[in-house]
């Protein structure tokens, strides 16, 4: 029997005579409804080969399953060959391994992917996966129960794979052994191509099934060969090019000969990249060539919202996202003897969660090793950087490869998919919608589609397009995913963001009121990362900056006591000399009172070196955003103003058993001895403070008993020096409004801050007035 024939079995032959006289058919009626001659008709009947279409045929007209009437080749340890002698399987496995080796090497040992200027070596990148035995797409949840497994107080990233509800991460290798046959689906750029090849590459030298021969194949190839061989003859091919064994006349034969002893890995690669053309007739190939010879081991990928079709014998499972331990692992090895050392990488990609959140993904992470690799860091305006690992999932990412995608609607190109994009992300961001049903997003399509050229108004017409169109998107490039039965989101917030910031820039052209709109939620958290997105992409940010800076200063605009606050702010920061620009040293003023007031820690040791370090713990990204050095401010330009205001903010009735004596005493050598020109009556008001301390240490129980007594007065004392002599140490009392606003105010100008060092485009005018008009009462800005 050959690879393009198949025999009857003895009870299948049985069984097809039922058949016949079951729908009252002789053999050659059923030759001539058939159109075939008498002869393999015939054939059939007596358990001889007959074409393999032919079998198949006869058995769909008699209703029997090929499947169950086929004959199943012979299994035995020591065969016969061709020219009739006996052969040892297992001397034949280790020669025919010995001599396709370097053909798998050359096949499978090397990657290149997007703009890599050269290949790499597989063993040298490569990074063992995890697969999932659940498939993400197929459990049955509902959004509710989604949202309570969002990580955080804010939607940062979906942590798949990792929750009850899709079981435990197995190891790729654990799995293909595990499964004889294995289904690998996956996102676009998720690594089932470079697992298949590591398959290979292990597998032929000796590492896992030592005992079979791998065939890597790519189904695309192999769907598009000329003269469209099946299988057998296909492998037949490629073991055609490392010459024949001696005991066998052909390698059609040999490969047979193995394939019938169950000692192949067989790994076809890529199912969702065959033509549609050729789609059918491939399918038909592998369920027939997987029933044929089933004892090999067959391990299969496709993109997993691209499988419309089940192969029963197959064992589907989806290969896992990359965790840390695994993009720590991949970026070790892309950057060993390289001038940028992986540890400056990991630890931007640990600092910025969006980032690292691109980073589970094999192929983006890929990208971005390239994108840091060229510059030593990635871009300030990251929308660039984004737009990078949008670009290689919608384009570079197929076209590398020479696959053409089907156009599921004949109107939708590229720049089509990424306004339609667009424009379901910003919709839903809008409504707070991480997560969306199905009905939803195909609603968002087909309002989308009846707008095009051309487009077929049929209502069910416009609902299957918009069916087919997601189903498209999500699995061509993976950008939109289906995150459980029925219900969609993006694929990473990051993208998201990206393009719901595009969607007000690019696609609404930064109008008044997009602009306007998106400015309103200056205040909210989820909102900031699309408006730093929408700065950087914006060709020119003045508008938009403009309209962020005028809600900032609206937020505490009508507040007296708010303003008078901001008074003080800029009138102690005029007071100090210092090199830094003045909108830095407000922000240092205001930053050190805000924290202070709103109480946002509790002091349990009161030593000089512990009020610098938790001064130290405050929130001063405003500061370094501005360009100010809080070390250096601390110790030197500001010191004595900041430690001994720091002194007066604290209620000593809670700072029992804290030595007081010490702490004033390091403050004063320690500032005057630095600077020996700041005012005498100052060190003497604080020198007779500091002596109306008992000494903790002397007298324990002395010491209690005067905090008792004596703290609340002490430190009103103190703050008044400090009022008098350094203008610092304001008990300014907010109620819990004022503390909210501002607190929305610092975190509102600190996204300003971002905004304006993102390596946006602004005009120099703009942000000169911006940058000198941060931080000021209405009053100042009014006269600037």
């Amino acid at each position: 029997m050959t690879g393009r024939s198949l025999s009857c079995s003895p009870e299948g032959i049985q069984q097809a005579k039922k058949a016949l006289i079951r729908y009252s058919l002789t053999q050659k009626a059923l030759a001539e409804e058939l159109e075939v001659t008498r002869q393999p008709i015939g054939k059939f009947f007596t358990g001889k080969p007959v074409d393999r279409n032919l079998f198949v045929q006869i058995c769909d007209r008699l209703d029997l399953e090929w499947e169950e009437v086929v004959a199943q080749p012979a299994s035995q340890a020591s065969v016969k060959a061709d020219q009739g002698t006996d052969i040892d399987i297992a001397g034949v496995v280790k020669e025919v391994r010995d001599r396709i080796k370097p053909l798998i090497q050359e096949r499978c040992g090397t990657m290149r992917v997007l703009d890599m200027t050269q290949p790499i070596g597989l063993n040298d990148i490569y990074t063992s996966v995890n697969i999932l035995e659940k498939i993400t797409g197929r459990r049955r949840k509902e959004i509710a129960e989604l949202l309570t497994e969002l990580i955080g107080e804010e939607f940062e990233r979906y942590e798949r794979g990792q929750r009850d509800g899709l079981g435990k991460r197995v190891p790729g290798l654990e799995a293909v052994d595990k499964y004889p046959k294995l289904m690998i689906l996956g996102k676009p750029g998720a690594g089932k191509t470079t697992f298949l090849r590591y398959l290979a590459i292990h597998c032929i030298e000796g590492k896992f099934q030592g005992e079979r021969v791998p065939i890597f194949i790519t189904l695309k190839d192999f769907a598009e060969f000329a003269n469209k061989p099946g299988l057998l003859e296909y492998i037949a091919q490629l073991m055609g090019q490392v010459s024949c064994l001696a005991s066998y006349s052909t390698t059609t034969s040999l490969t047979e000969h193995l394939l019938s002893q169950g000692k192949m890995l067989i790994l076809l690669d890529g199912l969702d990249e065959v033509r549609e053309e050729d789609s059918e007739r491939i399918l038909k190939e592998i369920r027939e060539f997987a029933i044929q010879f089933q004892n090999n081991h067959f391990v299969m990928t496709c993109r997993i919202a691209a499988k419309e079709y089940t192969f029963e014998k197959f064992t589907e499972v989806e290969i896992a996202d990359f965790e840390d331990e695994q993009i720590v692992n991949f970026a070790i090895q892309w950057f060993k003897g390289k001038a940028v050392k992986s540890d400056i990488f990991i630890k931007r990609i640990q600092d910025n969660s969006r980032i690292r959140e691109l980073a589970t993904n094999p192929l983006l992470l890929t990208l971005l090793c390239l994108v840091f690799e060229g510059s030593m860091d990635f871009p300030a305006n990251r929308s660039e950087l984004y737009e990078e690992g949008v670009d290689a999932l919608l384009k570079k990412w197929d076209a590398s490869r020479g696959i053409e995608r089907n156009q599921v609607y004949k109107k939708l190109s590229l720049k089509r998919k990424e306004e339609l994009l667009s424009k379901i992300a910003l919709i839903t961001f809008e409504r707070g919608e991480y997560f969306f049903k199905q009905r939803a997003a195909e609603q968002y399509i087909t309002e989308y589609i009846r707008n095009l050229p051309d487009a077929n108004l049929d209502e069910e017409e416009l609902q299957r397009d918009s069916t087919d169109v997601l189903r498209s998107i999500e699995a061509q490039h993976g950008l939109l995913i289906e995150i459980a039965k029925g219900i969609y989101s993006f694929s990473h917030q990051t993208f998201h963001e990206y393009f719901a910031a595009r969607e007000i820039v690019v696609v609404k052209q930064s109008s008044e009121e997009a602009l306007r709109n998106l400015t309103s939620h200056v205040t909210e958290k989820r909102w900031q990362e699309i408006m730093l997105l929408a700065v950087g992409m914006s060709p020119s940010a003045d508008s938009l900056l403009q309209l962020m800076k005028q809600q900032i200063d609206g937020l505490i605009a009508e507040d007296e006591k708010l303003q008078k606050f901001l008074i003080w702010v800029t009138s102690k920061s005029c007071s100090v000399k210092t090199i830094y620009r003045p909108e830095a040293v407000r922000a240092f003023y205001l930053t050190l009172a805000l924290y202070l007031s709103l109480s946002l820690y509790s002091i349990s040791d009161f030593s000089f070196n512990l009020v610098r370090t938790r001064a130290y713990a405050i929130d001063l990204n405003l500061v370094r955003e501005l360009g100010l050095n809080p070390e250096r401010a601390f110790n030197h330009d500001l010191g004595l103003g900041v430690t001994l205001g720091n002194v007066s903010y604290f209620p000593l009735v809670l700072a029992r058993a804290l030595d007081l004596y010490l702490t004033l005493e390091l403050a004063l050598n320690y500032n005057f001895s630095s600077k020996p020109e700041i005012d005498i009556e100052l060190k003497t008001s604080l020198e007779k403070l500091k002596n109306l301390l008992p000494n903790q240490h002397n007298n324990p129980l002395e010491f209690e008993m005067w905090m008792i007594d004596n703290s609340q007065t002490w430190t009103e004392q103190l703050r008044a020096i400090m009022i008098q002599y350094r203008n610092i140490g304001h008990d300014w009392q907010f109620n819990n409004q004022q503390k909210v606003l501002l607190k929305q105010y610092y975190y509102a100008n600190l996204l300003l801050a971002k905004c304006l060092n993102s390596d946006c485009y602004v005009s120099r005018e703009m942000r000169h007035h911006l940058e000198n008009t941060l931080l000021l009462p209405i009053t100042n800005i009014q006269n600037t």
